[in-house]
């Protein structure tokens, strides 16, 4: 979630997705911010990127003896939690919850996203750069610079790229995780943010803002060479947007309606209206379900994707707006408390919690051993 009025309650989303005190002011600045956005916000004209190749460097050196890899089980997933405060990505150990390791990356990680094979990529938009993690020990490996103000990295079905939107540019860019390095742009509009991907990888769709009046649909089957196919005008302002698992539609979220707008991919014209918790902020699919938050309402509902009738609510701390799913797992993560929750998919009932930073922005599930 991000920085907008309209995601702030009577008193507020960077911490605490409170205009009360003194001792309330530093939390109010993070919480105007949101679930999910940078720490700066796009200014109010841009220029394009180059489509040449970000500059690419190493992650810094360490000192003294290098952090020992994450002990668990080789079949365990664990969760990738971003701590913006503390430039850290907190690894929890599922379905426990105990905090394994804290990964240093570069400042102000507010985002992460994980691929299939284990790979990992932070985005920090206060920093303009980009963290690449390794398949295995859960270590930078290398940090893309020549982003602006980059908010928001989806790893594409083939595991092989990551699509990287830029507020401040009002790009779309494209990685090579294994060649480590951009390789294609495209300019979608200034406010570029939330990014969702076709189950076949052929489109993905940016939202500019997080009350976006517009959506920019995307031809990404060549990451290198992408282009703009359409722009759509939602009569709701747009928050997070997911495809559908048949890919026929595109569910998307609103920071201030009560319901889910369900769009048809090929269209863009409304389908449907899903109702849903108080400014339903995050949605994602697992199986045939699609899962809700609504950080504001401490809820998250699970719903059908094919009668798009609610099945199941449940309880969630304040705050909690970002969620990620893997197996019969469901991580959530509070922006106000640092807490993360561990459900299960099937039930929603809750199997951990705890603290793990003073903010837990955003959370991506890694499936393989480190």
């Amino acid at each position: 979630m991000g920085r907008s009025s309209r995601d702030v309650p009577a008193c507020p989303v960077r911490t605490s997705c409170v205009r009360c005190s003194i001792l309330n002011i530093g939390a109010l600045a993070l919480v105007l911010t949101g679930c999910s956005s940078g720490s700066s916000s796009a200014p109010a004209t841009t220029r394009a990127t180059p489509a040449a190749p970000a500059t690419t460097t190493s992650a810094p050196p360490t000192t003294g003896a290098p952090p020992a890899a994450p002990r668990r089980d080789p079949a365990s997933p664990i969760a990738l939690v971003t701590a913006e405060r503390l430039n850290e990505l907190v690894a929890v150990s599922l379905p426990g919850g105990r905090v394994l390791r804290r990964v240093h990356v570069a400042a102000d990680p507010t985002t992460v996203a994980a691929g299939p094979d284990g790979s990992a990529v932070a985005v920090s938009p206060g920093s303009g750069r980009v963290t690449l993690l390794s398949r295995s020990g859960l270590r930078p490996v290398r940090v893309l610079r020549g982003f602006r103000s980059p908010q928001i990295a989806a790893v594409m079905p083939s595991g092989r790229y990551a699509l990287v939107s830029d507020a401040g540019a009002g790009t779309l860019s494209s990685i090579d995780l294994s060649a480590r390095r951009v390789i294609g742009r495209v300019r979608v509009g200034a406010g570029a943010h939330h990014i969702a991907i076709s189950p076949d990888g052929r489109t993905a769709w940016v939202a500019l803002g997080e009350t976006a009046t517009t959506i920019v649909a995307v031809d990404c089957a060549d990451p290198q060479h992408m282009h703009v196919v359409r722009r759509l005008h939602p009569a709701v302002p747009a928050h997070d947007l997911a495809f559908a698992p048949d890919g026929r539609s595109v569910w998307v979220t609103s920071a201030s309606a009560p319901y889910v707008s369900v769009l048809d991919a090929r269209t863009g014209r409304v389908q449907a209206r899903v109702p849903a918790g108080r400014a339903p902020q995050h949605i994602l699919f697992s199986s045939e379900n699609a899962y809700i938050t609504s950080g504001y309402g401490s809820s998250i509902e699970m719903v059908s994707a094919v009668t798009r009738r609610v099945i199941r609510r449940a309880r969630l701390p304040y705050g909690s707006f970002n969620l990620a799913t893997f197996a019969d797992l469901i991580v959530t993560t509070s922006l106000l408390d640092g807490r993360v929750t561990v459900l299960r998919t099937v039930t929603l009932r809750r199997v951990a919690g705890r603290a793990v930073a003073p903010n837990a922005r955003a959370v991506a599930i890694v499936g393989i051993a480190g």
